[in-house]
């Protein structure tokens, strides 16, 4: 039996050229004129003037010091709309919610830190699976986000939108951190940053946590993290290169039946909202990296280079049914991966002045995934049985262009086009009928067009046409892994999507910063990748359309107050007799927060964060509740540069689940014969959670 969860399907890309970008780049310094370049930046880089589209945006340093945070994924919830949650274990990606999506761990969402993607196409566990577990969040200098299909230079996993995180190269003091926290929680984090004397810059960071959490069942997560970055110049004329490393091993509570939390037994036996159905589902992670971004200007012209190389494991033991399938030995399967990522992405930009000045941008994408992964049944994460084994080889590789003109003072336009080419091999060890081999392309134009500013005020028409891309093993599929009887249709290599977008972003209020846009987003199909059981299912074309108003106010230097609010509309375009509601497209979603800064020594956040019901089935008879839970964050700065941080999260103690699913099927657990029937699985929202954090700065 399987849990309905639901994804949108999404990604992968090629290296040729790479060779050659790796010859050239480490040769190429940054000239030294002797010109100083100076950047400034503030809190937010959201005003008038600064982007493509109502949605498009950039958060700063400032604010990701000051807001409380549960887990490293929450970063996203900077983006405006964006909500984060978990289902399982604090090792494993979160669940991402954002413009009618259930994005699942990632998918329709693309992500990058420094440049190199994040998401995972073709994943163990879910299309384009993006674990974020290993941001150090302060060592983040900004997140530049965007949503829509309406940017040329996003491809995969970009048609709800993308958030790039960059690192600082320069720290001005090195720092040290300890946290200690109730159930276990303990963190330290430390950086340092120096020039060396040829001019060069680092910057390294080492993390460490480790948390029980508040389940029955110790998570026992232990999360270790470094990071070493080397640079020179400056962000026009400059390299940078990047050295990362991360490891991650957990047990998990996953979602359990609503009817034994009701209950509150379970064969007798006391049940608890944080208690466990199989207390040896966990997992472990383990991700490498190396990047080198090369940037260079000259006159009007700008060129980047960057290349990558990832190596990334996982494995993942869950049990959504418990003894569903197997009476005896329970449902435990395993989801197991090793993969190596080679990538490049290079572009130029020059400027044609004239009385229309033109900048014009053309560029390259190259991805390359060579990945084992594997699918199990296993008891007490030992193997009882292969489900499937799969070799693939799977590469997308996508030029793009974009021309700005700047028509007059009040009018600019972007014309953006971009070509994806999607190619995979995939060799099934167990059923020899699923191998095989898929291409694909596809056109996506983009259009952008912006008026103004008039009083401080600009307006936008934004449309384009995006695309998701499928598990390669689905495109290659002719039989069922688990019953090799029954066929299976393949499914296509991408999938088109197609949004429109008008939006307005004015400060013509003094302090205030605001920005409301309304959006369509079409999808060609939900196809769904189901990691569970190692199959695709087919879904129906679907359209979403929604609201976004997004403030920010600073009525005074010491007071800075946000609030994001969002409207969702999720449907199915056909009926099919069960209905055309979208599952799990949360419908609303509010962040509001008010931060008191450079009061004495105190800086002070509140913040509220509220998610709305959503639809758990097609016809609407089972719906999730909404939750709202306030967290808060207090800093006292002290003398000789320490610092003391105290992080009340959940500060009501709200019960709240962080996520619920419907099975399409009863589950039947059965236990010393005991029947236990129940369609609503949920994972538990973590109550009131104490930190304390000592910080020095040296």
């Amino acid at each position: 039996m399987l849990i309905r969860k639901t994804h949108q399907l999404i990604w992968c890309t090629p290296n040729w050229c790479v060779a050659l970008v790796l010859t050239i780049a480490p040769c190429i310094s940054p000239a030294h004129t002797g010109v100083v370049e100076i950047e400034v930046v503030g809190n937010y880089d959201n005003s008038v003037g600064s982007s493509d589209s109502a949605s498009q945006g950039v958060i700063n340093s400032q604010i990701i010091e000051n807001r409380p945070l549960l887990r490293p994924g929450e970063m996203l919830e900077y983006v405006p709309g964006m909500v984060v949650t978990q289902h399982s274990g604090d090792g494993k990606a979160n669940q991402y919610f954002l413009r009618g999506f259930n994005l699942d761990h990632g998918s329709d969402f693309a992500t990058s830190i420094n440049g190199m993607p994040i998401n995972m196409p073709t994943n163990a566990h879910g299309q384009g699976y993006s674990d974020l577990n290993f941001l150090i969040p302060e060592l983040v200098q900004r997140i530049d986000y965007r949503k829509g299909p309406y940017y040329a230079q996003d491809g995969d996993f970009s048609s709800a939108g993308s958030a790039d995180f960059h690192y600082k190269t320069k720290l001005d003091k090195d720092f040290t951190q300890f946290t200690l926290g109730q159930r276990g929680y303990q963190r330290f984090v430390g950086a340092a940053s120096h020039e060396l004397s040829n001019g060069m810059n680092y910057v390294v960071g080492l993390e460490r946590m480790n948390n029980n959490g508040p389940w029955s069942t110790p998570e026992g997560l232990r999360r270790t993290n470094g990071i070493f970055m080397l640079s020179d110049g400056s962000k026009a004329n400059g390299w940078t290169a990047s050295l990362m490393s991360y490891q991650a091993r957990w047990t998990s509570t996953d979602q359990v039946p609503q009817s034994l939390i009701n209950s509150g037994l379970n064969n007798g036996q006391p049940f608890g909202r944080f208690d466990s159905l199989d207390s040896s589902d966990g997992g472990k992670t383990d991700r490498s990296s190396l990047s080198l971004d090369w940037r260079q200007s000259h006159g009007k012209v700008s060129d980047k280079v960057m290349v990558y190389a990832i190596n990334y494991d996982l494995t993942l033991f869950s049990n959504f049914t418990y003894f569903t399938n197997d009476p005896v030995n329970g449902d435990q399967f395993m989801q197991k991966e090793h993969r190596n990522v080679y990538g490049v992405k290079s572009s130029r930009q020059w400027v044609i002045d004239g009385d229309v000045e033109w900048i014009n941008t053309l560029g390259l994408q190259s991805r390359s995934d060579l990945i084992n992964v594997d699918l199990a049944n296993t008891q007490s994460r030992s193997v009882s049985s292969w489900i499937r084994q799969d070799k693939v080889r799977q590469n997308l590789t996508g030029i793009f262009s974009d021309a700005q003109a700047n028509w007059t003072p009040w009018l600019r336009t972007n014309f953006g086009l971009r070509y994806d080419q999607y190619s995979t091999h995939v060799k099934s060890v167990l059923q020899n009928q699923n191998s095989g081999a898929a291409t694909a392309g596809l056109w996506s134009p983009k259009f952008s067009m912006v008026l103004g500013p008039w009083q401080k005020t600009e307006y936008f028409f934004n449309a384009g046409k995006g695309f998701h891309s499928n598990d390669a093993r689905g495109t290659t599929a002719k039989v069922d892994p688990i019953d090799s009887t029954k066929t299976v249709a393949s499914v296509p290599g991408l999938v088109a999507s197609k949004g429109y977008e008008v939006g307005i972003k004015t400060e013509a209020i003094q302090g205030l910063q605001s920005s409301l846009s309304l959006w369509r987003l079409d999808f060609d199909a939900e196809l769904v990748y189901v990691g569970d059981a190692g199959g695709t299912e087919s879904g129906r074309s679907s359209r979403r359309t929604g609201v976004e108003w997004n403030n920010r106010w600073m009525p005074s230097s010491k007071l800075v107050i946000d609030a994001d609010l969002a409207w969702t509309k999720s449907r199915y375009n056909t009926e099919d007799g069960s209905g055309v509601f979208v599952p799990n497209a949360v419908e609303k979603v509010a962040l509001l927060a008010a931060t008191v800064k450079d009061v004495g020594k105190w800086n002070l956040t509140g913040q509220l964060r509220y998610i709305g019901p959503a639809a758990l089935v097609e016809d609407n008879s089972v719906r999730s509740n909404s939750s709202s839970i306030i967290n808060f964050k207090a800093r006292r700065n002290s003398e000789n540069n320490q610092a003391i941080y105290f992080d009340v999260l959940n500060v009501f103690d709200r019960k709240f689940n962080d996520i619920s699913y419907y099975a399409p099927d009863p589950l039947r657990t059965v236990r010393n014969g005991t029947l236990i029937s129940d369609n609503a699985l949920v994972h538990p929202g973590e109550p009131r959670s104490v930190r304390l954090t000592y910080a020095i700065k040296y």
